[in-house]
């Protein structure tokens, strides 16, 4: 099975991500890490993937989809992968189509996990940090006693990422990016929308329903 997952932060696209992976025996494959593993081997384009991030710049498409399509062609791709978050563009789109077909292993379906913007600040907002490595949420995992860790009795705190207003922010620019590339793959009939604001066993049921029709 060859996927793509896509969904806003706080959508839960890793918990998600992970139970396809042991579910299929496929690969979690994200551009983060593939590009930490190469640097880390010290390969060709793994090299030159580091001099772009040693200097704060963006890893060129062209290395990265070269990294993309080695880490494709290892063993543990054979029965299929898990994209996670990519391709960011049309341009990279484009790219890994060509790729994909080179080796033979073209999409089966693109997953597009869907939250209202409301929900996911609800979720992203609620959640508290502590120092200790805890982390807690007001509404699903409150702690024992308020703004207080149950661990190590420090105080709570709230992440500047998860402050409303730096959500919203995060939340326009993942729809402006994503809108056109999932328009891209209804184009191409293997683009499902799910609905992610349910809980995670019955979204994961949803998906698996949906899968069904892929085989």
């Amino acid at each position: 099975m060859n996927i793509a997952l896509f969904g806003p932060p706080g959508a839960g696209k890793g918990t998600q991500a992970k139970e396809l992976s042991k579910h299929y025996a496929i690969p979690h494959i994200s551009t983060g890490d593939i590009l930490r593993a190469n640097v880390r081997d010290g390969t060709e384009l793994g090299m030159k993937a580091k001099e772009y991030m040693d200097k704060g710049q963006l890893v060129p498409d062209d290395v990265l989809i070269g990294l993309i399509k080695n880490r494709l062609n290892e063993s543990d791709c054979e029965s299929g992968y898990l994209l996670d978050g990519y391709p960011r563009t049309i341009p990279q789109a484009d790219a890994l189509k060509l790729i994909l077909e080179e080796i033979g292993k073209p999409m089966d379906a693109v997953l597009n996990i869907e939250v209202s913007d409301e929900e996911l600040v609800a979720r992203l907002g609620g959640r508290r940090t502590c120092s200790c490595g805890e982390s807690y949420h007001v509404k699903f995992n409150p702690p024992e006693k308020d703004g207080v860790c149950n661990a190590c009795g420090a105080e709570l705190y709230q992440r500047d990422d998860d402050m409303e207003d730096v959500i919203r922010q995060r939340l326009a620019t993942y729809n402006e990016k994503t809108k056109p590339l999932m328009n891209y793959y209804k184009d191409q009939e293997i683009l499902v929308d799910i609905d992610g604001s349910n809980t995670v066993d019955a979204v994961f049921a949803d998906i698996l329903e949906v899968m069904d029709q892929f085989k």
